[in-house]
């Protein structure tokens, strides 16, 4: 059951489980060019599924992982994914110097958050959530919120993460 403040929210789609496939998604990088899983093949993959970057809790969770990212390696990519619009990711990536993560937007077609069960029926926004996919494209963790304002278990990820690098 997942909430807001509290209230009952609807999930669209279906819940990945560790080691599922991870299903492919189209998100935008901006507002022409598009970006599917397999433009990370071979990489470790952490997803960070936030609502809306303009909210305090999306933003310390998408400064946090810039922060992990340098530690991480090479071979691994960090997406924060999110319906805002991508010159607006654009925007509040360059005024809060997050420079190591890769904001992509699900705002045209929502495919992400149906492939993941993180749609948002009623706020049409993707609830937070953190994937880690290795370079085979297997799911090795999940942590879907029961929250939508409350923080993911950093460390948890970035384990995971490092237990693949």
């Amino acid at each position: 059951m997942a909430t807001f403040k509290g209230n009952p929210i609807n999930l669209i789609g279906t819940e990945i489980k560790v080691g599922d496939k991870a299903p492919n998604f189209t998100v935008n990088k901006n507002l022409v060019t598009e970006a599917t899983l397999a433009d990370y093949a071979g990489k470790i993959k952490l997803i960070s599924v936030v609502p809306s970057l303009d909210t305090g809790v999306c933003d310390q969770q998408t400064r946090r992982f810039n922060e992990e990212a340098a530690k991480l390696g090479d071979n691994v990519v960090i997406l924060t994914i999110s319906v805002d619009l991508p010159f607006a990711q654009a925007r509040w990536c360059g005024a809060a110097g997050v420079d190591k993560v890769e904001t992509l937007s699900d705002y045209k077609s929502k495919s992400f958050g149906q492939a993941y069960g993180v749609l948002i029926e009623e706020l049409q926004l993707l609830m937070r959530s953190i994937f880690v996919i290795d370079a085979n494209d297997t799911v090795q963790y999940v942590e879907y919120l029961g929250e939508m304002t409350e923080h993911p278990n950093y460390e948890a990820a970035i384990n995971a993460v490092k237990a693949l690098a």
